[in-house]
């Protein structure tokens, strides 16, 4: 078994420019964060398109089940206010 195997995963989001979100661009196994982080920029922005990375450990993300989208983003009963769509708009208001 290869020290390699042994190491944590790493998943990486990269900003490609100013003023925009993050986004995963992939994953690695590095040893520590230090060297995912050189290891992120080596294989993630070869073309100088980064300007900020992220590498988050695998095992600290948390998410939802895609199987249970339906209950878990399903909206309160009762709690239609919440949504755009309950308010009807003022006569004379203007820019709305």
């Amino acid at each position: 078994m290869s020290q390699q195997s042994n190491w944590p995963l790493w998943e990486v989001f990269v900003r490609s420019s100013r003023g925009l979100s993050h986004v995963h661009a992939g994953s690695l196994h590095a040893p520590d964060q230090q060297m995912a982080l050189r290891n992120a920029r080596d294989l993630y922005t070869r073309r100088n398109e980064g300007v900020s990375l992220w590498v988050v450990k695998s095992s600290d993300i948390i998410s939802s089940d895609p199987g249970e989208k339906d209950s878990f983003f399903e909206s309160p009963q009762g709690k239609d206010y919440r949504h755009a769509t309950y308010y009807k708009a003022s006569e004379g208001v203007k820019h709305l």
